[in-house]
């Protein structure tokens, strides 16, 4: 079988006599570890707890500015974004205007191509009803064409002149 020691014997129960003692060595461990932790913060000129709360505050005071500026780039792009609707809206009522002149336009080339269409079939009608005309009496053809009233004191008034800024 085997043997279980004394409960005299474990290490609790040695110092379990002496509680006063264990109590005074407790005492001085934690007297020992405040002061030595006062000592440090007074050579390193500060606490812990404050120097997160100034890097607290400067984060907080970070993400502020961070969103100022998200905000006013933001309100930046809403008046770029609002200046180029406008500008949209400019060249497509312009755009529309063009359209409807070029139609305008396209439909008065039409007209126009149909008038000349029909001019040009009038002139060939007269152009065939004067050569018929012509085949049908040759003696228009070899008699000299008379001048007119006008055309003649036109040309004699013309020669007077000429005669008179040559004797000059």
């Amino acid at each position: 079988m085997i043997e279980l020691p004394p409960r005299s014997a474990s290490p609790i129960a040695r110092f379990g006599g002496q509680p006063i003692a264990i109590a005074a060595v407790a005492l001085c461990v934690v007297v020992f570890g405040t002061g030595s932790i006062a000592l440090w913060r007074a050579y390193t000129g500060g606490a812990p707890e404050t120097d997160r709360a100034v890097a607290t505050r400067q984060l907080q005071a970070r993400a502020a500015q961070a969103s100022e500026q998200l905000v006013e780039k933001t309100k930046g792009l809403e008046a770029t974004q609002q200046e180029s609707i406008d500008q949209l809206q400019v060249v497509q009522d312009q755009l529309q205007t063009v359209r409807r002149l070029l139609a305008a336009q396209q439909g008065d080339t039409r007209k126009l191509s149909e008038q000349v269409g029909t001019l040009t079939e009038a002139v060939e009608g007269l152009r065939q009803s004067f050569a018929s005309a012509q085949a049908a009496d040759p003696s228009a053809e070899t008699a000299p064409r008379k001048r007119s009233y006008k055309a003649k004191s036109r040309g004699s008034r013309s020669a007077n002149r000429n005669r008179g800024k040559a004797r000059s």
